[in-house]
């Protein structure tokens, strides 16, 4: 069994564990977290919700496959060319995209009745460009110009055209493209220089719309803001039953499916959806699942260490940094460290495109490591035969 795993499945046998145990915790919590929605929608249905989030996940991994047997090198032009398909699809969703709680974030497929979010793409799209850069100008990477204005400027385009309808993924754009140039030794006094444009900007844009009355998504940043400081809005309230979902799971806990808050916490199967998994799993659960994500991470950094080329290096760590600095975003939320952001959790919550990037994202990775494998067997072959050739040269000497 083990050997077949081996020739179908390449890469990190860690991170393919990885993947199967955080679609394991979705599925469980997907089916206990929808009996509400099961019952106020679909007539009391449960297995409706469950059906289609396990479809979409199995179309996932089936995309995770994929990919991951695609060779790395190839995703260096892909990244010109999704980043060149993602600006126009932000623009247009700005002004035609479908708008829910004033903010316009999805696309509607013409003739299906789908829609995804246009910022996936870009997500996706800047982290692999970035890492394309980044690997070509090495050789110059202190230089404003060769290095750093190429990738300042489609940078500063994609967040600017995502930060009007969703706030939090231009920060994690940010933050994954700030932290990704740190590595690739972009010269720190343009990362911060970035830093302090980047916040003048955002003040000034939120200080002119505040003055004029155009509140917009800005009102809403502000509500959130205000409510996690007070307990008199909507958002509080969700926070306030996170921390009783949280309570009620205690520290070990093994109630799949029991779960009490599920019936209060609106959207208990998406931005929420950590809490259920505390309350029915204990904190020993919630402690798990972050593991999972942290220990994705330091594989990826792993990746780094053994790659001996920078494009690969750069490309999966720059990726393993965006899914888990989501995880972790979108944790904090639950445990009220930050405001409410609206930031599922990767490979858990329900959901269609940014579960179905998510595991784009894991392909890619998968790609890097099964490269980077390829990459020290040849050289151990080259080694073994070197070997033979300079103990058959010692054989002929001596004879």
């Amino acid at each position: 069994m083990a050997a077949v795993l081996k020739k179908y499945f390449k890469g990190d046998p860690v991170i393919w564990a990885v993947i199967f145990l955080l679609s394991v915790f979705s599925l469980l919590a997907v089916y206990s977290s929808t009996g509400s929605l099961a019952y106020k929608y679909q007539g009391g249905n449960t297995s409706y919700y469950i059906l289609k989030h396990a479809t979409i996940l199995a179309m996932g991994i089936v995309i995770t496959y994929i990919t991951h047997l695609i060779p790395y090198k190839y995703f260096s032009r892909i990244s010109q060319l999704l980043l060149v398909i993602a600006i126009p699809l932000l623009i247009v969703t700005l002004i035609y995209g479908v708008t829910r709680n004033q903010a316009s974030r999805w696309l509607s497929v013409p003739g299906l009745s789908l829609t995804f979010q246009t910022s996936d793409i870009a997500k996706l799209a800047m982290v692999m460009y970035i890492a394309r850069i980044l690997a070509k100008k090495q050789d110059n990477i202190k230089d404003f110009r060769e290095a750093f204005r190429p990738i300042i400027i489609p940078l500063a385009l994609v967040c600017l055209l995502v930060l009007p309808a969703n706030l939090s993924t231009a920060m994690l754009i940010f933050a994954t493209a700030f932290i990704l140039m740190f590595i690739g030794r972009i010269n720190l006094k343009y990362l911060f220089g970035m830093i302090g444009i980047t916040v003048i900007l955002i003040g000034s844009f939120v200080a002119v719309a505040l003055s004029n009355d155009w509140e917009g998504r800005i009102g809403t940043w502000k509500n959130r803001i205000e409510s996690y400081v007070s307990s008199d809005s909507e958002e509080s309230y969700q926070v306030t039953q996170a921390k009783i979902a949280i309570v009620s799971g205690g520290l070990v806990n093994l109630r799949p499916g029991k779960s009490i808050q599920r019936n209060f916490l609106p959207h208990p199967y998406s931005d929420f959806i950590y809490a259920i998994i505390i309350e029915e799993y204990g904190l020993t659960g919630g402690a798990i699942l972050l593991a999972l994500y942290l220990y994705l991470l330091f594989r990826a950094a792993v990746l780094v260490r053994k790659s001996l080329r920078t494009f690969p290096a750069f490309l999966a760590i720059g990726l393993a940094i965006m899914i888990t600095f989501q995880a972790l975003i979108n944790m904090a939320v639950v445990v009220n460290l930050l405001p409410v952001t609206g930031q599922p959790l990767p490979m858990i919550s329900m959901g269609g495109s940014s579960l179905l990037f998510t595991c784009v994202a894991f392909g890619i990775i998968l790609s890097v490591s099964r490269g980077v494998s390829s990459q020290h067997e040849m050289e151990e072959k080259t080694e073994n035969t070197d070997e033979e050739k300079t103990g058959q040269h010692g054989q002929e000497v001596y004879n």
